[in-house]
């Protein structure tokens, strides 16, 4: 598929349909996104990264330190659970075409809004 979405626009019934094209992310929209991804990113992960090895060293050095082990194990499990979902959504394509989910998003209710809703709903 091209980088460009092709959207058909409802038109008035006097008028044809308008076929509107949706470009791609721009370079400048790009770098925007990553800078912000990096000004985002980096201090999140410093922050966990902190409080993890400070659980960890709770856990191996303090009398007591027992009772870290459950923030520790919820770290490392949240973190490995959003981790397979990133890959899973990688691995299936959801990054590819972003702006497929909009679309369908629109003729569905479309759909819905032209009296078709047992088309998406049979049983209701």
């Amino acid at each position: 598929m091209s980088s460009e979405s092709k959207v058909a626009a409802e038109a008035p019934s006097d008028r044809p349909a308008v076929e509107v094209s949706l470009p791609g992310m721009s370079r400048r929209q790009a770098w925007v996104t990553a800078a912000m991804a990096v000004l985002i990113l980096i201090p999140s992960m410093y922050g966990f990264m902190g409080k993890f090895v400070e659980f960890v060293h709770i856990y191996r050095g303090t009398r007591g330190g027992e009772f870290a082990v459950a923030p520790i194990l919820n770290y490392l499990l949240a973190s490995a659970g959003f981790f397979c979902m990133l890959l899973w959504a990688a691995w299936n394509g959801m990054f590819r075409d972003i702006e497929k989910p909009k679309v369908d998003f629109l003729d569905n209710e479309a759909r819905l809004d032209g009296g078709r809703v047992h088309a998406l709903f049979p049983h209701r």
